[in-house]
This record gives C-alpha cells, sequence and structure tokens, in this order.
C-alpha cells in the first residue's frame, strides 16, 4: 500500500545542500585556525611565563616582582595594533598568504603579551579561566551560527559600547577608581560575549560573498580567524580580571 504523503514531500534543492556543506567548512576553516592560534599563543605565554631568559628579555622585574616591561617587551605589547593598523593601509588587495602572515604573528605576539598573567594570577585560575571562556564562547558562537537574525544593529550598538569602554578604560589609568574598574570589567565580559555572537553571525552572512572563491575563501577565515581569536582573548582576559585568584 503506498503513502500518499510521499507525493507532497519536496526535494530539497541541491543548490541548498552544497552551500550548506561549503558554509560548514568555510566556518570549520575558521574554527580551526581559531584553535591553532590559541594553542600557538598558550604555548607562548607559558614560555614567556616560565622561562627566565625568556622573561628577562621583556619584562622587569624588582625583588622577584613583576614592574614593568623592557623596551623590547613594550614593542611586543604593542606591535600586534601596529600591525592591524598598518596592514588596513598595506593590504590593499589582500592575498592568503599575506592575512595568513598576519594572523600567525598577531596571534605570537599577543601570547608572547599574555606571558605577564603568569606572574599575577595563579595557573589553576588562569587554567579554569580559560575553560569557562571556552565554554562560554561555543555557546555564544553556537547562538550566532544557528540565529536565523542577521546581528547588523547588534553589531552597532556593540561598536559604540566598545568605544565607550576603551575611553573609560584610558580615564581610569589616571582615576584609579576601584569601582570604575568593576564597571568596565563587567562591561567589558558582556560586550565581548555580545561580539563571540555577532562576529559569528557576520562571517556566516559573508560566506555568501566569497563561496567558490578559494582565495576569497582563504582571505576570509584568515580575517575571520583574527576577529575570533581577539573576541576570546578579550573575553578571557575581562573574565580573569572579575574572578581570577591572584598570586600572592
Amino acid at each position: 500500500m503506498s503513502d500518499t504523503r510521499l507525493e507532497h514531500v519536496q526535494p530539497r534543492p541541491q543548490t541548498a545542500i552544497v552551500t550548506d556543506a561549503g558554509l560548514r567548512a568555510f566556518m570549520l576553516g575558521i574554527y580551526r585556525k581559531l584553535a591553532l592560534g590559541l594553542a600557538l599563543s598558550g604555548a607562548v605565554a607559558w614560555t614567556v611565563g616560565n622561562v627566565p631568559e625568556v622573561s628577562n628579555l621583556l619584562l622587569r622585574f624588582s625583588g622577584g616582582q613583576l614592574v614593568g616591561y623592557t623596551l623590547l617587551g613594550m614593542t611586543v605589547l604593542f606591535a600586534p595594533l601596529i600591525l592591524m593598523l598598518a596592514a588596513g593601509f598595506v593590504m590593499r588587495t589582500p592575498t592568503a598568504a599575506g592575512t595568513g602572515v598576519l594572523y600567525w604573528a598577531i596571534v605570537a605576539l599577543i601570547g608572547a603579551s599574555l606571558g605577564t598573567l603568569f606572574f599575577v594570577y595563579t595557573g589553576a585560575s588562569l587554567a579554569s579561566t580559560f575553560f569557562v571562556t571556552a565554554a562560554a564562547f561555543g555557546g555564544l558562537s553556537l547562538w550566532g551560527y544557528t540565529t536565523q537574525r542577521a546581528l547588523t544593529g547588534f553589531g552597532a550598538f556593540l561598536s559604540m559600547g566598545l568605544i565607550g569602554l576603551i575611553i573609560a578604560m584610558v580615564v581610569n589609568l589616571f582615576l584609579k577608581s576601584p569601582m570604575l574598574y568593576f564597571i568596565v570589567t563587567v562591561a567589558g565580559v558582556v560586550i565581548f560575549a555580545g561580539l563571540i555572537a555577532w562576529d559569528t553571525n557576520r562571517l556566516k552572512l559573508a560566506y555568501d560573498k566569497v563561496g567558490g572563491d578559494a582565495a576569497g575563501t582563504a582571505v576570509a577565515t584568515n580575517f575571520g580567524a583574527l576577529s575570533l581569536f581577539l573576541d576570546f582573548i578579550n573575553l578571557f582576559q575581562f573574565l580573569l580580571a572579575l574572578t581570577g585568584q591572584r598570586r600572592r
């Protein structure tokens, strides 16, 4: 006996199947580069924080306590920002090789600057905060990927919040207000949590512009991995500032 209900089942368009497979491959490429970037950054940070010969090249100590950076350390600290600003002027036509070098250079340099955290927070606190950040990142990125809404307006709101956050951080360098520090830290957690979801959604929508173009896809995955890497690292640092256990 045939089931007449089958007559009303419409086959899924072949183009939709191909697009879904391509989008999954595109996003997996971004997440793969992100995971490798976090591994490299963590390894560099551990080296700076645990190998005295390297620590002394970048950091200054007094009585066994971290007191600042050497000239080389200051250069490493600001180099990622300089690279990103320079790339905006130099990379008029981004290439896969050029954006790849930019990504790995920034990842390594940020890892080196994160080495100071080993002198401020306990190892257990660093590990637990990293896993909390990873779990939060996974949930937020999954929501940004699966939601049917375009989060464009959400991104504009977050961008304004980020500008305000930076201004407040600069102001508090002079005020040194514990209350403002707490407010900035909580705001930082909220803003970068939102940026993780927004950037994931933005990258998903961007696939339509590069799908099928191998060179364009490689460039997009490099920039996409960099965006999510920066979101992850900033969320990690704000969570650490909020809940981390400091060394005595």
